[in-house]
Parts: structure tokens; sequence; C-alpha cells
């Protein structure tokens, strides 16, 4: 089994040894059985709580330094590691343990003319790097999402968490140990120094894809200079649009939860666009929400017509993702006209459509062009849980290779079997 590269002050070296350690111990995990893969997220979880004490004393470095060096309040709570969030890490490790393995999975069997068998498995993507901020809780996270599909993990967390963050680690090399498998299947990166970060960019040798979570430069910077693959999304501007045939009730309740449920997430609501042959009906009531919530609301000079003591919205508020108590409003022409909105100003996110129309919702889901479209529901729900997916590294907002919340199936790739007996090609 491979060991765990040293720690040293040349940066280029540290990570070629971590690179190799990690693509070593990738084949050791993708060949491992379920139930061992499984004994490690357990040992893991169980490793988590025993060492508690010592988490939250890694953690208090960390807080010292973050005040020290003026981080905010909303920062220094994401950083903090309280018994509630050890606990859940190690109820989320639990947790995967327990969902389907895609790996091995064999599907779309078919007999061809020349009577080979043709068909696809489901197999690790390889080595996966994760770059990502202030959350330690996302160490363990990503730790077992990667162990689960088979993969091993470079990790690379914030400065800002690098005691919190080591001392998972060593809760995750003691599980992975216990288990049998190697202990550089799952490395954190050692160093502060940001150049590791160029460098594990740069190891298309090593690793096989990077998803970046965190904050807009630093997924620009991961997209512009990354020489690997990149899962990732940018923004999150999601729309609802009210229909002229949706259910009152229904489109206040969702336009409410769509955009008040929580501001600073991707899934929220930054747009609402409603059909001209019922704003001046709906467009009060909504105000009336918002309102109560302490939503500032901008609006187009039509949506102004029927509420003019909002704010006029501009053109860079169709293309601005808030993360914020701010909602541009705007009244469109039917449902052509809000899915033309929608693809200009959106970001292939989420976007929701509330009506009572079956053909204007399957022109939606059709021609809408995000990762998740939805029909009579809140944003809110573009989630890997709510889908289903048991948990989430990230959502995509790309094409290729995952798109949406991307789960355990995400993080693993198709290659084509064939079964035959002797076969060979006339």
């Amino acid at each position: 089994m491979s060991a765990l590269p040293e720690i040293q002050t040349d940066i280029p070296v540290y990570m070629q040894s971590v690179g190799e350690a990690a693509r070593a111990a990738s084949r050791d995990v993708a060949a491992s059985p379920t139930a061992q893969r499984n004994a490690a997220l357990l040992a893991m979880a169980d490793a988590i709580l025993a060492r508690s004490d010592s988490l939250k004393a890694a953690n208090a470095l960390d807080l010292e330094a973050g005040r020290a060096n003026g981080l905010d309040a909303a920062l220094l709570d994401r950083l903090e590691l309280t018994d509630a969030r050890i606990e859940g890490m190690a109820e989320g490790l639990r947790q995967i343990a327990t969902l389907p393995d895609p790996v091995g999975q064999i599907s779309d069997m078919n007999f061809r003319p020349s009577g080979i068998q043709v068909g696809r498995m489901r197999v690790p993507l390889g080595v996966i790097g994760i770059i990502y901020e202030s959350r330690p809780n996302v160490t363990a996270d990503a730790a077992g999402l990667c162990l689960k599909s088979g993969n091993a993990c470079i990790l690379r967390g914030g400065s800002e968490a690098i005691h919190s963050n080591k001392a998972i680690a060593e809760c995750i090399r003691s599980g992975l140990t216990e288990a049998g498998l190697p202990a550089a299947a799952v490395q954190v990166i050692e160093t502060t120094d940001r150049a590791a970060v160029g460098e594990l960019l740069r190891m298309e040798a090593f690793v096989d894809v990077i998803v970046p979570r965190g904050g807009k430069g630093l997924i620009e910077r991961v997209s512009r200079e990354s020489r690997v693959p990149v899962i990732k999304h940018l923004d999150g501007i999601c729309h609802v649009y009210i229909d002229a045939d949706a259910d009152e009730q229904k489109a206040l309740d969702i336009a409410l939860n769509a955009k008040t449920h929580r501001y600073g997430v991707c899934n929220a609501m930054e747009t609402l666009l409603v059909d001209t042959a019922v704003a001046a009906e709906m467009l009060p009531k909504l105000k009336a929400l918002f309102d109560e919530k302490g939503v500032e609301l901008r609006g187009c000079a039509r949506t102004r017509d029927v509420l003019p003591d909002i704010k006029p919205a501009s053109d860079a508020d169709w293309d601005t993702e808030y993360l914020a108590p701010i909602l541009s409003i705007r009244v469109v022409d039917g449902l052509d006209s809000a899915i033309d909105h929608i693809n200009t100003h959106g970001s292939q996110h989420t976007d929701s459509i509330v009506t009572e129309n079956v053909t204007k919702a399957r022109q939606f889901l059709r021609d809408v062009d995000s990762s998740s479209v939805m029909v009579n529901a809140s944003t809110r729900f573009a989630d890997g849980f709510e889908y289903g997916l048991g948990a989430e590294i990230g959502i995509s907002t790309d094409k290729l290779h995952a798109r949406g919340p991307v789960g355990l199936e995400g993080l693993t790739t198709l290659k084509y079997i064939v079964m035959g007996d002797g076969h060979v090609r006339e």
C-alpha cells in the first residue's frame, strides 16, 4: 500500500509525491469490495466522535487565528466545529455507508447481430481533487463520497481551517487503516502555501477531475487555470416564472419559499418572472409577502407600473446572484418571453414554472436550458439529498461530465464491456 508523503517546503516536489500516492491508492480503492469501503466509512465516523475533544481543540486554533485576522462573524460561524457539527460529520459518513454502491453496476446489455453482448459498467473516475473554503466539515463529506464511489481524493481546504482539516484527516486515515485501505486514499494538503493549488491544477498525470467549492473568485481561478477537467458552477441565478394559468396560492407559496427559505444559497430564486396577464393581481400580493420578510424588490418598468414604490431594476440586476434579501421582478409577455429571459440571463442552475397548463409545463421543461427544471416546485429542492442522491459533492451547471447535483453516480463514469464466446469479427 502507498505511504503518505511527507510535507516539505519544496511545493512542486511535495505535490508530485501527493499525486503519485493518490494514483497508487486509487487502484486499491477501485478494486476494493463495497463492504470494505463501508467499514472504512463507519470507522471514520467512530474516530470523529471518539476524538471530538481534539477536533475542537484544533478548531479553536483556527478560530483564534481567524479572529486575529479579522474574519467576519459569518465566516467564523462557518469555520466553527460545534458538538452538533461534529456529530453531523459522523452521521453523514454513516449515511453514505448506507447508500447503494454505483461501482460495478452493469447496464444496457444487448446482443448484437454478431452474437457478442455489449453493455456498460460504472467505474470510478480515479483521483478527485477538491478545493474548498471555510467549512471543515467538507473534509469529511468529500472524503466519504469519494471513497464510497471508489475514488481516491486530494483535499485542499482553506488556510483558515488548516488545523481543523488536519485533525479531521487523522480521523479519516484511522478509519482507512482500520479497514485495510491505503491511508493515501484521502490526503489533505498540509501546507497553506497557495502554490499548492496551482500545482494541483496542473497535475493531469495524477488527477482526473477537480471540484472547486467556494466563492466565485475561487471557482473562476480554478476554471481559468486548471489543466484537469473541472466540475463546477459559477452562479446560481435561479428563476420562478408565474404563468397566466398558475394556481394563485401555489404561486405565492413557491415564490416566497424559493426566495426566503435561505438567502445565501445557490438554489435561491434571484429573479421572479410574472406573466403580464396576471401581473396586476399577483404583484401586490407578492409584495406584501416579501415586505414581511424584509426583501428589497427591484422591478422593470411594467412591474413598477403596478408597484410604483419599489426600486427600478437595472440591466445588471437580471445577471446578478444576490445571495441576499434582494429580488428582481420582471413582467413578461407569456411563456416564450419567460423562456427567452431565462436562457439569456440565467446561469443554467435551476428554474421553475408555476402553471396548471400541462402543455406549457412540458414546453418549459423541454426548452429551458438548465441543470434542473421544475414545475410547480420551489427552486430550493435543487439538492442532492432532496433528489434522493443521499448526499452531493456539489452542483454542476456544466454539460460534461455531470449536470445538476453531483452524488455518487456523478463521481463515476462508464466503460463499455463486451461478452463473447470465442467470437471473431468476420
